[in-house]
């Protein structure tokens, strides 16, 4: 089996936020409800890079081929698009690269009009339908630069027909010398089992025209996977939530070569593995700048079949009218997986608290903020009838987290009752929870 590659995801170790929490299940509090007057909208995007290196032929070889992806896609889903047209102009080319064009492009002159039968909403369906071939032109020399322009209409939308916005989108292509290394992509795995060993393939290759005098191999583990395999040529950290090794090798390697580890890369998925995520990225050594960066940086996803019981504790009070009260409610994570969201640093769930009847809240904890009762904005931190509490953005499999309210008894009401419940950032219930009978308690006071 083999992970997942995900390219252009956020990196586990970005930034010291990602290191020390990665992953999420959120809670999103309802949002305020749509004006039903007003009118829908949409918009057509170009998906294009902003700037790519061609490089230079090996020792005056022929220059070799990279792929510049395009495409199209809109905002609003509930509005069917079709018919995509995309016009690409490389009339900035001259003299500094070449362009062969695919099938789905219809070329004239320096212009090309490329077709997108299906153009779908952002964040769903392939939004990199146009693959052009482009190289550096013959004569071309290191340092100089191009520019493609586009345009792009589409059927569909408010008013039957959306347009990219005018001068949006644009590439700059560089011709470059240099090292161009790139970490192989692989086909996606199925579901590990926790407790089990897997076999990460990882090959490197040198795609530029010149030699990679050794390169730093950086990798990030997420809380479930452990390094079975260790190098000489590594330095280990493991700071929960994320496991880091730095890799430095004196390898040279020169244009078409190619790099395997000393060993199989193997990691642990730990018992109380679940969503898990594996990022390798390379960088040349002795101070040389990579032509592509694109191609350095994998994210490997490894799925555990596993399950998290999310659970709320409630609390009972008592108190006269006047009184302050002390109410601790809590979240705890009774595992047997730990759980998060490897790419948005959201919280990983939120303790939502509908204040009892009769009593004011006038003490609150670190992390809860004031609603209304429907999830919208409340002005100040005290008297609010609902709190929202959100947790870290990564639990562990035995996490708890207690909240402890100030509550005054304004009104004794017997047995009044407010919900505790723990809840996902959208829809209901939690996929890798077993059992949702403990997501809702109560405060119950007097």
């Amino acid at each position: 089996m083999r992970p997942d590659s995900v390219r252009r995801a956020l990196r586990l170790g970005a930034s010291a936020g990602a290191m020390a929490g990665l992953l999420t299940v959120g809670l999103a509090l309802p949002a305020a409800a749509a004006d039903d007057d007003e009118p829908e909208t949409d918009q057509l995007w170009i998906n294009s890079p902003y700037e790519q290196s061609l490089p230079l032929g090996t020792d005056g070889g022929e220059p070799p081929a990279r792929t510049l992806d395009l495409g199209l896609y809109h905002d609003n889903s509930n509005f069917t698009v079709t018919d995509g047209k995309l016009t690409v102009d490389v009339s900035g080319l001259a003299g500094v690269a070449e362009v062969t064009w695919p099938d789905a492009c219809t070329p004239s002159g320096t212009t090309a009009v490329c077709v997108v039968p299906d153009v779908p909403v952002v964040g769903e369906g392939d939004n990199k339908q146009i693959h052009l071939e482009v190289r550096a032109a013959d004569g071309a020399a290191s340092g100089a630069q191009g520019r493609i322009t586009y345009e792009a209409t589409a059927t569909g939308g408010p008013d039957g027909v959306l347009v990219a916005p005018q001068d949006s989108s644009d590439t700059t292509l560089t011709v470059a010398s240099g090292p161009d290394l790139s970490i192989r992509d692989e086909a996606p795995v199925g579901e590990t089992e926790p407790g089990t060993t897997e076999t990460i393939p990882f090959a490197l290759s040198n795609k530029g025209n010149e030699a990679a005098n050794g390169f730093t191999l950086t990798m990030y583990a997420s809380y479930g996977l452990d390094f079975v395999s260790t190098y000489p040529e590594c330095e280990y950290t493991d700071v929960v939530p994320v496991a880091h090794a730095t890799c430095t090798f004196d390898e040279v390697l020169a244009p078409g070569e190619s790099f395997e580890l000393p060993e199989p890369l193997e990691v642990a998925i730990a018992e109380h593995a679940f969503n898990e995520r594996l990022d390798l990225s390379v960088e040349p050594g002795g101070g040389a700048t990579d032509l592509w960066n694109d191609d350095n940086y994998v994210a490997m996803q490894i799925g555990a079949a596993n399950t998290a019981d999310f659970a709320v504790r409630g609390a009972a009070v008592s108190g006269a009218a006047g009184d302050t009260v002390t109410a601790s409610i809590a979240f705890q994570n009774k595992g047997p997986a730990w759980v998060g969201n490897l790419g948005s640093g959201d919280p990983v769930a939120s303790v939502d608290l509908r204040v009892p009847q009769g009593t004011t809240v006038t003490g609150v904890p670190s992390g809860c903020y004031p609603r209304t009762l429907d999830g919208g904005y409340y002005p100040g931190s005290t008297g609010a009838p609902r709190y929202v509490c959100n947790l870290p953005y990564w639990v562990s499999e035995r996490a708890e987290r207690s909240y402890a309210f100030k509550l005054r008894v304004d009104t004794v009401v017997p047995g009044a009752s407010g919900a505790v419940i723990v809840r996902p950032e959208r829809g209901d219930g939690f996929p890798f929870d077993p059992d949702g009978s403990n997501n809702l308690a109560s405060l119950v006071v007097n």
